[in-house]
């Protein structure tokens, strides 16, 4: 066991985690927004625990990193680390809802059968052309830069299509050299354009009149309530640390509002 986490705030060391870069590159961008501490209890901060099988048991990470800004209320990353069995990091910014921007979502799993990997800025109210047009004019150009560059994920459920933008970057990627090398030369330089984006429209965010606000908070409560009840990391977290931990952490901590 490495170093107790004290606060939100504390570096996230696993050895061998393989998203670790991507993290540090998104703190080191977020360090002008002076980011403050989350307020998130010790035993979500940092939690250890076994799995496998007697004859072969695996020690498994969880560690959350968070702040907050004066935009945005929410940034966090859940990292996981469970050796060949899962190497994960969600990434996730949940802005005030005074102002009008979207959510920023990167999905970064390892898993034995392949990656998954996948980047968006999350529309609050996808219908409404006025909360998405600024931001798609500027996305779209950047998916279409790398997205030539990646196989396709897949389809999305019909269901989940509200909750993504026509920006939504999505692959999954076998095992290997030549994944190795994708992650490196268009994963993460694309991670970087458009977490790069979100903090440009944070910049210049404005707060919106309070009708707008309330009808971002309603968009926002549907958004963290659907990603509460169909998170794909459920499973993968119970069967590390039992159901009442899990399920405290994705609606205490992940998905929270």
């Amino acid at each position: 066991m490495g170093t107790t986490r004290l606060n939100s705030l504390d570096p996230v060391d696993m050895p061998g985690w393989r998203w670790s870069s991507f993290l540090e590159n998104a703190i080191q961008a977020l360090a002008p927004f002076e980011p403050e501490l989350y307020d998130i209890q010790p035993d979500f901060l940092q939690k250890e625990g076994v799995a496998g099988s007697r004859s072969n048991p695996l020690n498994v990470q969880t560690m959350t990193w968070a702040c907050k800004t004066n935009k945005l209320r929410q940034v966090r990353a859940c990292c996981v680390e469970a050796g060949n069995f899962a190497s994960v990091c969600n990434f996730v910014i949940s802005p005030f809802h005074t102002y009008e921007l979207p959510f920023f979502g990167a999905d970064l799993v390892t898993l034995p059968s392949g990656h998954l990997l996948a980047l968006d800025l999350q529309p609050v109210l996808k219908s409404d052309q006025f909360h998405t047009g600024f931001v798609w004019e500027k996305l779209i150009p950047l998916f279409e830069k790398w997205q030539v560059r990646l196989p396709d994920g897949g389809p999305i459920p019909e269901e989940a299509r509200t909750y993504f933008s026509p920006g939504f970057l999505w692959t999954r990627l076998p095992l290997g050299k030549q994944a190795d090398n994708l992650i490196e030369d268009v994963i993460m330089p694309a991670f970087l354009e458009y977490f790069e984006l979100y903090l440009t429209l944070v910049r210049n965010a404005n707060p919106v009149i309070s009708s707008r606000a309330l009808l971002l908070l309603e968009g926002q409560k549907k958004y963290m309530a659907y990603r509460a009840e169909k998170d794909p990391a459920r499973g993968m977290l119970t069967s590390f640390y039992g159901k009442k931990w899990t399920e405290s952490y994705i609606k205490r901590v992940l998905f929270n509002l």
